[in-house]
C-alpha cells in the first residue's frame, strides 16, 4: 500500500523577498532600478537600492572634497527615487530602502547583498568600454554565484 501525501502550493511565497539593485546615477543603473522596482512590486519584495561610495586614497584626492561629492550623489539619488515613487503612489505601491556602502562597486554590492540577505541582485550593464575586456561588476557578481544576478542593458 502506498501512502499519498497532499502537498499544497503556497501562492505568493515563491520568488525573491529582497531585491538589491546597484545605482550610481548612470543611465544603465537607473534602468536597472526601474526593472528591479517592477520585479519587487510584482513579487511583493523589498527593493533595496544600494549606492556604493568610492573610497579614494587621501593622496589621490589632493585635497578635493571627494566624500562631500559622493554624499551629494547619494542625496541626489535618494531625491530622484523619492520623486519617482511619489509619481506612482496609489498606482504602484512598493516598499524600498536606500543604503550606502563605501568601497569599490563589486565589494560594496557583495557586502550589501550579504547584509541585506538579498534573494536577487540587479545591476546595469557597464557603460565603460574597458570592462568588455577586463570584466565588469556584473560579470564578477555572476561569477561569484551567490545570488541570481540580472544585468539590465
Amino acid at each position: 500500500m502506498t501512502e499519498q501525501h497532499s502537498y499544497q502550493f503556497e501562492r505568493g511565497t515563491d520568488g525573491p523577498k529582497v531585491v538589491v539593485v546597484g545605482v550610481d546615477g548612470s543611465d544603465s543603473s537607473l534602468r536597472a532600478a526601474a526593472y528591479a522596482g517592477g520585479l519587487a512590486r510584482r513579487q511583493g519584495a523589498l527593493l533595496a537600492v544600494v549606492y556604493v561610495q568610492p573610497v579614494l586614497a587621501a593622496g589621490a584626492a589632493l585635497g578635493a572634497p571627494v566624500a562631500e561629492a559622493t554624499d551629494e550623489i547619494a542625496e541626489d539619488l535618494v531625491a530622484h527615487i523619492r520623486e519617482a515613487t511619489e509619481r506612482v503612489k496609489g498606482i504602484f505601491d512598493i516598499r524600498w530602502e536606500f543604503h550606502t556602502f563605501r568601497g569599490d562597486p563589486y565589494s560594496g554590492l557583495v557586502r550589501a547583498a550579504d547584509q541585506l540577505k538579498a534573494d536577487a541582485v540587479v545591476v546595469g550593464a557597464s557603460e565603460q568600454a574597458g570592462h568588455r575586456f577586463v570584466g565588469s561588476v556584473a560579470v564578477r557578481l555572476v561569477k561569484a554565484g551567490r545570488w541570481p544576478v540580472t544585468v539590465v542593458p
